[in-house]
Parts: C-alpha cells; sequence; structure tokens
C-alpha cells in the first residue's frame, strides 16, 4: 500500500525561492567560508527540505526566512560533520610521489648513504655510535664495554650525530638518540667496521 507525501507547490517554492534565496546563499558562504559551490548545495537542499514539508508555510510567522535559515544551518551543520569524519582524499599526485613499500631501493641506498657517512667518523665516535644505534646498547653498557665514562659516550654521540647531520642531509630523523641528543636514521643490517 502506497501513501501519497504531500509536498508544497511548485509556485510557493519559487517563489520562496526568489524573496529568501539571495540572503539564504550569502548566510550559507559565510558558514562554509566562502565556497560557493558548497553553499549552492546547501541552498538546493534547504528548498528541497520546504519542498519535502509543505507544513513549514503554514505557521505562525510572518516570513519562512526563520524557518529557512534554521534548516540550512542545521544542513551546514551536519554537512561539515560528515566531511570530518571521513578520511580526507588523496589525489593522484600524491600517491604517484608514494614509494612502494615493496621496493626497497630507497632503504638500501639510505642504509648505505648512512654507512659511508658513519664509515668517516673518527674511530671514537664510530665506537660510540656502533654500539648505541647498531647494537642497541644503552649509554651505561656501551661506557662499560669501551672503558669510558657515560658523560664521555653522551658527549661523543651527541659530536658524531651532527657530523653526520652534515654529511647526510634531506635524511628525516627516524628514532630518537639514546643520550636525548639528535636523532639519525638508523640502516638496515650488520654494523659498519
Amino acid at each position: 500500500m502506497t501513501t501519497a507525501t504531500a509536498t508544497t507547490d511548485e509556485r510557493d517554492l519559487v517563489e520562496l525561492q526568489r524573496e529568501h534565496g539571495q540572503a539564504l546563499l550569502a548566510f550559507l558562504l559565510g558558514l562554509t567560508h566562502g565556497d560557493r559551490q558548497r553553499a549552492e548545495d546547501l541552498v538546493q537542499e534547504t528548498l528541497v527540505r520546504a519542498w519535502q514539508h509543505p507544513e513549514a508555510f503554514d505557521s505562525a510567522y510572518d516570513s519562512m526566512r526563520p524557518w529557512l535559515f534554521t534548516v540550512a544551518r542545521r544542513l551546514a551543520i551536519d554537512a561539515r560533520r560528515s566531511r570530518l569524519a571521513r578520511p580526507a582524499e588523496t589525489g593522484d599526485g600524491l600517491l604517484a610521489l608514494t614509494p612502494d613499500p615493496a621496493d626497497t631501493t630507497e632503504s638500501r641506498d639510505a642504509a648505505l648513504d648512512v654507512r659511508a657517512a658513519v664509515r668517516g667518523l673518527s674511530p671514537e665516535h664510530r665506537a660510540v655510535l656502533v654500539r648505541l644505534y647498531f647494537r642497541g646498547l644503552t649509554v651505561s653498557e656501551a661506557a662499560a664495554e669501551l672503558g669510558i665514562p657515560a658523560g664521555t659516550v653522551k658527549s661523543r654521540s651527541h659530536y658524531a650525530l651532527r657530523q653526520l647531520g652534515h654529511r647526510l642531509p634531506g635524511y628525516r630523523p627516524r628514532r630518537p638518540s639514546a643520550c636525548g641528543g639528535p636523532a639519525v636514521a638508523r640502516p638496515a643490517g650488520p654494523a659498519p667496521q
């Protein structure tokens, strides 16, 4: 069994749009931060709601404007919430720049660059970094193994990381240093000798 749904007469709707359309668009432009396309879509949706609810025309108010603005405001809020709930869309340009996770070429190149830069350090600095970053020792463990004070391990680590930062421009830190200093990209594989 189908029930007929009453809708607003088209002439009333045309009059409503003529009388309040520009003010409604201006109001929605403010709510959409000047996004004309979004504001026009919301005007259209507001008028659809007016078409679906002819009882709104029978209100005690002299004007439909308060009803229209209330509906438009609620639609704008719902649209914003809906956009914020969805993950951001990405374009083809971003996808083209994203490296393929299955391709290990870039990480292997980075590992070779880091190894070459570490080999260029003084033996004292290299020994500290190898123990802290490649073997994963703590500052205390590295100090005990090298037979030097923990403060010396921290100092050497700090200066070695600074030198690496100058030798490896463009690399982003991936792991914070064990001694609270700057971070260094950590290569894969065994430690350089």
